[in-house]
Order: C-alpha cells, then sequence, then structure tokens
C-alpha cells in the first residue's frame, strides 16, 4: 500500500476524513479501534483528536503528544481491505 496521508480533517467525536496520496479518501472512527491507553489516553477527549495534523515527513497523522497512527492500517480501513502479510505487497 503505503500511501501518505495528504490531508486530515476532524469530523467530531472520535472520527477522521482522510485523505491519501493516490486519492483515495474516506473516513475512520478511531473510538472503534484504539485502546485509549498510554500514548493514546489523550485521544479519549474528543477535543484532543481535533488536534491531529498531518506529519509530511512520516506519511501519517499526528498529535502534539507524539502519537501516530500507521498510514496503512488507516488506509486498510477507509478502503475495507486487509493489509497484505508483510513481504507479499
Amino acid at each position: 500500500m503505503l500511501q501518505d496521508i495528504l490531508q486530515a480533517k476532524h469530523l467530531g467525536g472520535h472520527k477522521l476524513h482522510l485523505r491519501f496520496e493516490d486519492g483515495v479518501e474516506g473516513d475512520v472512527d478511531l473510538g472503534k479501534f484504539l485502546k485509549f491507553t498510554g500514548v493514546f489516553e489523550p485521544l479519549k477527549d474528543p477535543a484532543y483528536v481535533g488536534r491531529v495534523r498531518v506529519e509530511p515527513e512520516y506519511g501519517t497523522i499526528a498529535w502534539p503528544n507524539g502519537a501516530d497512527l500507521d498510514p496503512d492500517v488507516l488506509y486498510s480501513m477507509v478502503v475495507r481491505e486487509a493489509i497484505p502479510p508483510y513481504g507479499d505487497a
């Protein structure tokens, strides 16, 4: 996959709209797959989710505390396909 995230928009609650470099875009609900512990604990607060930013160096999204998410995981959620096993890409 390896598609960088170019844009992220907070939709309210734990939902984000993401746009990837290949033009694919869609919504993800972080509340459905994140355990809000450790570095992700601040994301329990929807206002903190809204502080999301695109981290162009890594092609993903991040928050002020350094939390980030794998863009391949997010892409697979948007296109609703499983991530291929390592070496099969």
